[in-house]
């Protein structure tokens, strides 16, 4: 596997692996990416819902008895015009803003008041339509920052360098290797994560988040600023994620890419649900057209 030498410099045989030897190296790094979860819930049934939920900030209301359910194993797509509510629901569903009423709930339990890095733990991670890294830190830091989530070392132990604390420190180094080679960017990993190319971070912060162990992981606008060929890269991406074990959920505006990488798709509209279904049936929804893909001119005049 890729990994870190004593002068920080990428050591990496894979380019001149023979296929099977290929096939064998990505195999370990797929294991090392999604390492044995407690997931209750078996594939296809429910993982994450959001019940009857209403947000109010003040007199506007944002969210209207918003109902839908996230199922293991499957893509989900959200959709709906600017100021649709879709990253509000990201921010319910992350404990960022607590529903006026309805709950959200994860594998059948309410996260109710849960703080946020709590409902981290419990396994729901996400990214930021603007990018959220730690700048001045290595794309290797920023993923080991992530780890952290799963640590359990006390601050004690880790102020006395116990060997509890570099077992998992070493344990959290070598993950995060595996996570950027996973993502495409483990070439970059000694660079800080200011100097990256802007595809490469928000690859990188994907893998930040992968580190946290989610049982969801919920990608917001990942393809902002991305040119046609990121886009395909990145659709087959996600497809590798939920390939290795993990259940997505995708806010996004491009018609293409949503279409092209989603399962089912919830579509939004002024803070409620105006449909839910297979990509098929999402594209010829009458509602859908109208509110989000627009109104042929024919159909217009």
């Amino acid at each position: 596997m890729t990994e870190l030498n004593e002068e920080g410099g990428l050591v990496a045989e894979v380019a001149h692996m023979t296929p099977e030897q290929r096939a064998e190296h990505e195999a370990e790094v797929a294991e090392a990416v999604a390492p044995d979860r407690e997931i209750e819930v078996e594939v296809g049934e429910t993982l994450l819902e959001m019940r009857d939920v209403t947000l109010r900030f003040g007199g506007l209301t944002a969210l209207d008895g918003v109902s839908f359910g996230i199922r293991r194993g499957e893509i989900l797509g959200l959709i709906g015009p600017n100021g649709a509510g879709k990253t509000t629901c990201f921010n319910a569903m992350t404990g960022v803003y607590r529903p006026t009423s309805g709950q959200v709930l994860l594998e059948g339990k309410p996260l109710a008041k849960a703080p946020r890095h709590k409902i981290t733990q419990l396994g729901v991670a996400r990214t930021f339509q603007n990018i959220r890294l730690f700048d001045e830190m290595t794309a290797l830091e920023n993923v080991v920052v992530g780890a952290d989530a799963r640590h359990r070392t006390s601050v004690m132990g880790a102020l006395l360098r116990l060997p509890r604390h570099h077992h998992e420190e070493r344990q959290a180094v070598e993950r995060a290797m595996a996570l950027l080679e996973f993502v495409g960017i483990a070439d970059r990993a000694a660079d800080k994560a200011k100097n990256l190319p802007y595809g490469y971070q928000r690859r990188l912060e994907i893998a930040r988040a992968l580190a946290t162990e989610p049982k969801l992981l919920c990608l917001d606008e990942p393809a902002a600023g991305f040119n046609p060929a990121e886009k395909e890269e990145l659709m087959a991406l996600i497809r590798k994620i939920r390939a290795d074990g993990y259940t997505v959920l995708l806010i996004e505006h491009d018609m293409k890419l949503v279409m092209g990488v989603t399962d089912r798709i919830v579509v939004l509209e002024f803070g409620k649900k105006i449909a839910d279904g297979l990509p098929a049936e999402i594209r010829e929804n009458p509602a859908v057209i109208a509110a989000y893909l627009g109104v042929p001119d024919d159909d217009a005049a």
